[in-house]
């Protein structure tokens, strides 16, 4: 058996490994998969048809799988589907999706999610984000992973994010940022490449001296969207050691299609 708490409520039909910790007056949904090692602390909801994988930490006062915010929601079984290895600390919201979209909310594996943090439907949040406290993330927004999310910052619905940006404190974020970016502001500005996390995360030189010139290309040239595109194009040919940071960088600008942040 699971280490229950006797004043946790647990449906019986939840799948409940039985190495999972819940604490006391959690509850626990009829449509609930925990998955082995997860620890659930007091006062915690888990409702909706929500799959969780491993070794997760769900801190106190907690909603994770309520309904959306969306009106158009008519009771559809929609999802939210959480990864391995999460921390997840006080009075956070995460909702399912909707049918208007994937119909599922997806948050991937070792993201760091700091309190009254909220993750509306239909998003997708990568692998190994931070997200400090009260950030917002509006319906459909996509986080690449290893993104920083500094806290009280709001994400607009259906921006996109891409993988390595940090986003600085307090920041209103209306349209894509690019990869790499360090992005702050109201209205948001581009203040340059997040080269503290990129070498954090063991980038060699030649790697970062190529995202700089990604960097340059985009912003300080005064060229347009589509030169740019067409600069970093010609770029992945003069920087084979940056191959995978340039095509990172190509297919996020193919995809935009809020305009980024300029």
């Amino acid at each position: 058996m699971a280490n229950i708490h006797p004043t946790a409520i647990v449906d019986p039909k939840a799948q409940v490994d039985a190495s999972v910790t819940i604490g006391p007056y959690s509850i626990v949904g009829p449509h609930v998969k925990i998955g082995a090692g997860t620890w659930v602390g007091p006062h915690v909801v888990i409702e909706g048809h929500t799959s969780i994988g491993r070794d997760n930490r769900f801190f106190q006062f907690g909603s994770i799988g309520a309904i959306n915010q969306d009106k158009k929601y008519a009771g559809e079984p929609c999802e939210l589907v959480i990864g391995d290895r999460n921390t997840v600390r006080e009075f956070v919201t995460f909702h399912i999706g909707t049918v208007q979209d994937k119909a599922v909310t997806r948050i991937g594996d070792d993201n760091w999610i700091m309190a009254y943090t909220h993750i509306a439907h239909d998003c997708v949040v990568g692998s190994h984000t931070t997200l400090a406290n009260n950030t917002t993330l509006g319906g459909h927004v996509e986080l690449g992973d290893w993104v920083t999310v500094g806290g009280l910052t709001g994400i607009h619905q259906f921006v996109k994010v891409g993988a390595h940006a940090m986003l600085g404190f307090q920041s209103a974020v209306s349209q894509d940022v690019p990869p790499y970016m360090l992005v702050d502001g109201n209205p948001l500005s581009v203040r340059g490449v997040n080269v503290t996390g990129l070498k954090r995360r063991n980038f060699s030189a030649e790697r970062i001296q190529a995202i700089r010139q990604m960097h340059k290309l985009l912003y300080r040239e005064g060229r347009t969207l589509e030169d740019a595109k067409a600069a970093i194009d010609a770029l992945g040919k003069q920087a084979p050691a940056a191959a995978e940071d340039i095509a990172l960088m190509q297919r996020f600008l193919a995809a935009a299609d809020r305009g980024i942040a300029r």
